[in-house]
């Protein structure tokens, strides 16, 4: 078996991992690069691969960075299958056609202001190729082995993070009919958050591919409902609009639960809450929908007949006509935007509006990744560009690292310890390279295995 690493190799994004046995290929994971120009425009290039070679995909989560690219692949010919959770598949349902109408949206926007460098600006898909895309997905539950092709079969592991996230486990015939696994971590969630069940642990296999997020860091310690509510308090007093640009998926969710727990406990005013992404509202009723993957406090919740993550005093705004009436509105009141990274979609908007208010605040919720403009706008620059506009940076901007999907490098190092056997090949993907080799020096020093680290581009060969 071979791996190429088509995607979050040295880097947090377009994850894509080509796996060949002799003349069969899949794909785990098919997603979109995001963040800077220079890894935007790999979204372009054709895969090394053909796409109406390729088997199977074997996604592990409905991220956009992980997904995203399956629209680009049907265009190129590719017709499935295309293997997901159940959730998973619910999940990109939403979030698939909402990114090909950003793409058609973007391109038409940057046509009508004549800011984009080709002529003329062109969607990387269309709302068909999305919808096409869509038709290809076959769930598989957790737990379930399933057949990728003779003598490859994988099944999923329950991994936190967002509503069907999964880690993969492969295992393949070898010479002499002896056996060998592959385990890909996908990304890893987090231990002691609200909403899902915890990740599964790391069983053992002979090969590990584990993402590296965070690991060079640790999050914040600070309580996240105390470290939320100073916050909030403080932008309550400036008297303006709170934004808060988080994630339509896993992120806004917990944001709202949190919020609903800090107002019914009085520790910060009820105020008004807008969530302005239509696909942060669809993504919220399927967290609903999906009981089985809730948390034992969700599901006490849901018992009496509650749900704290759609409170009495949560605003939607699903069409474009009422989001722009959210220009309107004066603080102090809470906007939920996505997206989180500050990368596309309605939050811009928002951001243009308000940013040049010294009573408005910003609250970034989560990992801002090289290139981004959350990024940008966390690092203090006085001024970030917008649809081709300089805009004046004066509202207070804040960032709190407590919030994040992502385990960090002490949560991988838990989520690995309940191990029953050690992997004698490890490849960290999914990461900045500097958190790449200080993890690579935690995984020596915990449990003296040596890391290697691939390059985008860079094939790996699954030794016998």
């Amino acid at each position: 078996m071979r791996v190429t690493v088509l995607g979050a190799g040295r880097c947090v994004t377009g994850s894509k991992y080509l796996l060949e046995w002799k003349a069969f290929r899949a794909l785990v994971d098919c997603g979109l690069f995001q963040g800077p120009a220079q890894h935007r425009r790999l979204n372009w290039k054709p895969l090394p691969s053909p796409a109406h070679h390729l088997g199977a995909v074997v996604l592990t989560h409905a991220h956009i960075d992980h997904t995203g690219y399956l629209p680009r692949l049907v265009r190129q010919g590719f017709r499935g299958p295309v293997y997901c959770t159940p959730p998973t598949r619910a999940l990109l349902g939403v979030l698939l056609p909402d990114a090909a109408h950003l793409q058609e949206e973007e391109a038409r926007y940057a046509n009508k202001e004549g800011y984009s460098k080709h002529r003329p600006a062109l969607p990387l898909f269309r709302l068909a190729d999305a919808r096409a895309a869509l038709k290809l997905l076959e769930p598989v539950p957790f737990g379930a082995w399933t057949q990728l092709h003779p003598g490859v079969k994988f099944r999923y592991h329950r991994q936190g993070h967002i509503l069907g996230a999964a880690a993969i486990e492969l295992e393949t015939k070898v010479a002499g009919g002896q056996r060998k696994t592959v385990y890909f971590s996908g990304d890893v969630g987090r231990y002691g958050v609200p909403i899902l069940r915890e990740p599964e642990p790391y069983p053992g296999s002979d090969v590990l591919f584990v993402e590296t997020t965070y690991g060079d860091r640790l999050h914040d310690p600070a309580e996240p409902y105390a470290a939320l509510a100073d916050e909030i308090g403080a932008a309550v007093a400036r008297g303006g609009v709170i934004l808060i640009p988080a994630f339509a998926v896993d992120r806004t969710q917990e944001i709202l639960y949190i919020l609903h727990e800090l107002m019914a406990g009085g520790d910060i005013p009820e105020l008004p809450i807008w969530l302005d992404s239509p696909m942060g509202i669809q993504a919220t009723a399927l967290y609903t929908r999906f009981t089985e993957e809730h948390d034992a406090e969700m599901r006490e919740y849901f018992s009496r007949q509650q749900n704290p993550i759609f409170p009495s005093n949560l605003q939607v705004t699903p069409t474009s006509a009422e989001s722009k009436k959210l220009n309107r509105i004066t603080g102090p009141a809470i906007i939920v935007s996505a997206s989180g990274m500050a990368t596309g979609g309605r939050i811009l908007h928002h951001l243009k509006l308000r940013l040049p208010n010294p009573s408005n605040t910003v609250i970034f919720v989560g990992y801002q990744a090289e290139g981004t403009k959350g990024r940008r706008l966390v690092e203090g620059e006085d001024r970030v560009k917008i649809h081709g506009q300089w805009v004046p940076v004066r509202a207070h901007i804040s960032s709190m690292a407590t919030f994040s999907a992502h385990a960090d490098a002490e949560e991988l190092l838990v989520w690995l310890r309940r191990r029953e056997r050690d992997p004698s090949q490890i490849y960290l993907i999914h990461g900045e390279y500097a958190a790449q080799q200080a993890f690579a020096d935690t995984l020596h020093e915990e449990f003296g295995w040596e890391s290697r680290i691939p390059e985008l581009g860079q094939t790996v060969t699954i030794s016998q």
